[in-house]
């Protein structure tokens, strides 16, 4: 019987210290928890075809680099994130940002009005012109030479955008494709007259293909900036560290990495 007692309160001394030690190593393993989940994974939509801005060098690998991934870099590393590259249509940046899908969207992406009804945007830093591209010796010098002819825009752009504009005072045919490289080869194929492209992504393309020419029409609305959630907390967070970036000229030197680059 003494034995038994004996045994019974050694179980329960050591159950008591396992209890105590195991409370004191939760605590401990709940604030590392705590501290990691701090440095949350951002998701940034991006459409990876519109160098300089994004695209894949595939001499260099087959990650997305370019202008708005260096400034996604910056911006979420300031604030503290994590953030991963989900590439995707640019017509269905909009729609994903909006069923989180992605927490931000990097994509050259104008700032119009319309589109701020349904998102919000960060400062703007990169304003862009409008490119006519066709082929050489094609005669399109002029947006009045685009009458009868067929052009195409990428799907959900400002270009598209600009575009139907357009046609409104110049009978043209307006097309949409989803990727920037599907307007360049539907021109080589005859299928297009004409593409209406951002300019610094066109050069891209004219520098490339020397059997291809273009002109720029008036400067594009809106300027490209952050898009985010309607009244997300990350906006004001995005905003304050990009305008710091655009000050001390982070940005500035970004832009110029990449377009003497090219």
């Amino acid at each position: 019987m003494k034995k038994i007692v004996s045994y019974f309160f050694v179980s329960i001394l050591l159950i008591g210290l396992l209890a105590a030690c195991g409370t004191s190593g939760e605590k401990t393993t709940g604030g590392s928890k705590g501290d990691d989940s701090k440095k949350k994974t951002l998701i940034m939509g991006t459409s990876g075809d519109y160098a300089p801005f994004e695209y894949i060098d595939t001499a260099k690998g087959d990650d997305i680099i370019g202008i708005d991934i260096d400034i996604a870099k910056a911006v979420t590393k300031k604030l503290g994130y994590d953030f991963e590259v989900r590439d995707m249509d640019f017509g269905g940046l909009i729609q994903a940002l909006q069923s989180g899908q992605v927490d931000f969207v990097l994509a050259a992406m104008s700032a119009t009005d319309e589109r701020k009804k349904s998102v919000d945007f960060s400062e703007v830093y990169y304003t862009s012109k409008h490119m006519i591209v066709s082929k050489k010796d094609s005669g399109i010098t002029k947006v009045e030479d685009l009458k009868d002819k067929k052009i195409g825009a990428q799907l959900g752009s400002i270009q598209e955008e600009k575009a139907n504009e357009l046609a409104k005072t110049v009978d043209m045919t307006v097309e949409n494709r989803n990727r920037i490289p599907e307007l360049i080869q539907e021109i080589k194929a005859g299928r297009f007259d004409a593409a209406i492209i951002e300019d610094t992504v066109a050069k891209g393309y004219l520098d490339n293909n020397p059997d291809l020419e273009g002109f720029t029409v008036e400067d594009a609305d809106g300027g490209y900036a952050i898009a985010l959630p309607k009244n997300s907390e990350l906006t004001a967070e995005f905003n304050k560290v990009l305008k710091e970036m655009i000050e001390n000229g982070e940005v500035d030197a970004i832009i110029k990495k990449y377009f003497e680059a090219q």
